[in-house]
Parts: structure tokens; C-alpha cells; sequence
């Protein structure tokens, strides 16, 4: 995978990411009390950060200092 594909593919987890997160709140606000529902959408959103995580980590190394 190349570094631009790489760029494309970590905004669109990113997207991904806040619309998780929107549909969590509006469940949560809308006392839907599903709750394995919100908890499979919390797990998916957190798989999604750890996605996002090691691809910017690989786009952006540490510099030790």
C-alpha cells in the first residue's frame, strides 16, 4: 500500500470513526436501551482507533531525540 493510499484509508476510518460515534450518542440520548447494540458499536469504534493508531504511526515514526 502505498503512503497516499495509506493517507486516503486513514481518513476514511476517521470518518467512519465520528459517525460511530454520532450514532452512539444518539442512541444513548434517545434512551434506545439497546444495549448489545451500543456495545457492539463501542467495540467497533474502538478496532476502528487502533486502526487509525498504526497507520499514523507508520506514516509519522517516532524521532528520538
Amino acid at each position: 500500500m502505498t503512503e497516499e493510499e495509506m493517507r486516503k484509508r486513514l481518513e476514511m476510518l476517521r470518518i467512519e470513526h465520528r459517525d460511530l460515534d454520532a450514532a452512539i450518542d444518539a442512541l444513548m440520548a434517545a434512551n434506545a436501551g439497546d444495549q448489545m447494540q451500543i456495545a457492539r458499536l463501542k467495540k467497533r469504534k474502538l478496532g476502528l482507533k487502533d486502526q487509525i493508531s498504526h497507520i499514523e504511526d507508520y506514516l509519522i515514526p517516532d524521532i528520538i531525540a
